[in-house]
């Protein structure tokens, strides 16, 4: 589970990071990262947040793609610079992948986005 400290909450945090960070995308999920400028950026963990539109599915689906993600996204907290800002879009289709793929998918585009 992802610490509370570590979620984006604020819609503006979400627009920045959407409009003004390196992203990059595959069929299932597109992440977009904004690295921190300043004194803050060493003190402050890395946020991360997530957008899962009605087109994913209903609910439950989209709630269960969320939790999958929130899950992964804890473990890789540390690979993601101090300060900096993620959001994890994900697209339609993504909920019928395995967990494994998922993985795969989130993994390959954090290392593009962090490079």
């Amino acid at each position: 589970m992802l610490p509370a400290k570590a979620r984006l909450r604020r819609q503006a945090d979400f627009a920045d990071t959407i409009r003004q960070g390196r992203r990059s995308g595959r069929p299932a999920l597109v992440v977009s990262l904004l690295t921190a400028d300043g004194a803050h950026a060493v003190a402050d963990p890395a946020r991360v947040g997530f957008v899962v539109g009605r087109r994913v599915g209903g609910a439950v689906v989209r709630n269960r793609i969320r939790r999958r993600l929130r899950h992964l996204l804890a473990d890789r907290l540390g690979l993601l610079p101090s300060g900096s800002r993620v959001v994890v879009r994900v697209l339609p289709g993504a909920e019928r992948l395995p967990a494994s793929e998922l993985s795969r998918e989130l993994d390959t585009l954090l290392t593009r986005v962090v490079r």
